[in-house]
């Protein structure tokens, strides 16, 4: 703000800046914001994104009662902002809003912003959600285009939605490339729908209990969509539903593409012969989430040949892994032999097994480890958010001396956490809600 009145070139910088990309944390903010727009309409022209994900309907003291009457976000005053900012690339959305989005303004989201390209309802779930997307597809005639823009699409936690949605709107994306449909009611009929000009590099299917395992396999292993994928979430709660397997693991490891630097297996049902099928993978995945079944000895030869011998034509053959993160959490305490993992025979947290820095584990674990000092021994220490646990290496001797790597890439989208389990869908630091998803449930 204090750069605005410098000079006319750094004016005209800052406004650029300025209204680019719009971050709403509360409603006030986002009245300041559609005035300005109301007052000089040419501001909204630079508008890019519209980013709801920190937006805190408590932050300003007021009721529900209280934000309606004072209009500052409601579905009119919504509605009216996008039809401000024509150029909107991107639209971030989440639960806190979505009693907000009307029938209008799925519509004005699908049929009126022909540069939109990302989309992201993330836990919206009310009814009044639900009954918007329904009121738009089930219109006769349909007024959705038959083929529509937006190619990175986020309805993670959208658990309300009937599946005929997916199966009506997935095929219209022939551009897509990042779907994240995580806990929803998406279909088998509604995956295989997906048009075959789409390249998807990102795909979260996580607790998708009305997909069956087989059809991942095959749409997977068929779909052209399918053979550029770096992110890929299959992770299941087992206390509601198994998607993958022992069979379906079996068919499906030696057909993922070479691409791939994520891969989430988490509650799939695993076994010891897994694990040579696994191995391939691990030389080009930096994220690997393993099933439950197995134990402490498997995993170790993710990190060391087999044989031991100096003389083994195994180790000359041996390529070093390249992960940086491995989920445990699905591994009891008698599964995960905490005396071993802390020995020194065992590579797991040891220099061996570098560049892994980031370990999972499940609560149960984390219960035995936490105040235990052989943790710091080994060179790693536990931290804690939300629902999750992870055990890390400690990087660095404190004189600056060491160049730590940040966990940055390009296929994160702004995330530096290891282990995310929401797809962003705007390349940006994470955090709020979107943080709340990725990385604490």
């Amino acid at each position: 703000m204090s750069l605005l009145l410098t000079s006319r070139g750094l004016h005209t910088a800052t406004i650029a800046t300025l209204y680019c990309h719009i971050t709403v944390p509360h409603s006030r903010i986002f009245r300041k914001f559609l005035s300005h727009i109301e007052d000089h309409p040419s501001l909204g022209t630079i508008v890019r994104r519209l980013d709801f994900s920190h937006f805190n309907p408590t932050g300003a003291g007021q009721t529900a009662r209280e934000r309606a009457q004072t209009r500052n976000l409601i579905p009119a005053t919504l509605l009216q902002c996008l039809s401000l900012t024509p150029n909107l690339r991107e639209f971030l959305a989440q639960e806190h809003i979505d009693d907000d989005i009307s029938p209008d303004i799925i519509r004005y989201l699908f049929c009126s912003l022909p540069k939109l390209k990302a989309l992201d309802f993330c836990a919206c779930s009310s009814t009044k959600f639900r009954d918007a997307f329904n009121a738009v597809f089930d219109a006769s005639p349909s007024p959705l285009p038959e083929f529509l823009p937006i190619t990175r699409i986020s309805f993670h936690e959208c658990t309300i939605l009937p599946s005929t949605i997916y199966e009506n709107f997935l095929p219209r994306l022939r551009y897509l490339t990042h779907l994240d449909v995580a806990h929803t009611r998406i279909t088998s009929a509604a995956l295989r729908s997906i048009s075959t000009t789409a390249r998807l590099t990102h795909l979260n299917l996580s607790k998708c209990s009305h997909i069956a395992g087989s059809s991942v396999v095959d749409f997977l292993t068929k779909h052209p969509a399918a053979r550029s994928l770096v992110y890929l979430n299959l992770a299941m709660d087992v206390k509601s539903h198994e998607m993958l397997t022992p069979e379906d693991l079996s068919a499906l490891l030696p057909i993922l593409p070479k691409t791939l630097r994520s891969l989430n297996l988490k509650g799939s049902k695993m076994n010891k012969d897994h694990i040579p099928l696994i191995l391939p993978l691990t030389k080009h995945l930096e994220e690997l989430g393993l099933g439950r079944h197995l134990d402490l000895s498997s995993i170790t030869h993710l990190f060391q040949p087999a044989s031991s011998s100096p003389d083994s034509e195994i180790d000359e053959e041996w390529v070093p892994h390249t992960l940086r993160y491995l989920d445990v959490s699905d591994l009891s305490v008698a599964e995960f032999d905490l005396g071993t993992l802390f020995g020194s025979s065992c590579p797991v947290l040891q220099t061996r097994s570098e560049p892994l820095e980031v370990l999972e584990v499940g609560s149960e674990v984390w219960k035995k480890v936490e105040k235990s000092p052989a943790v710091k021994a080994v060179g790693w220490c536990g931290k804690e958010a939300g629902r999750r646990v992870w055990l890390v290496r400690v990087r660095g001797n404190g004189d600056g001396t060491e160049k730590v790597d940040s966990g940055s890439r390009e296929w994160k989208w702004g995330a530096c956490f290891w282990g995310m389990r929401k797809i962003p869908v705007a390349r940006a630091e994470v955090g709020g809600m979107y943080g709340h998803y990725m990385f604490k449930r």
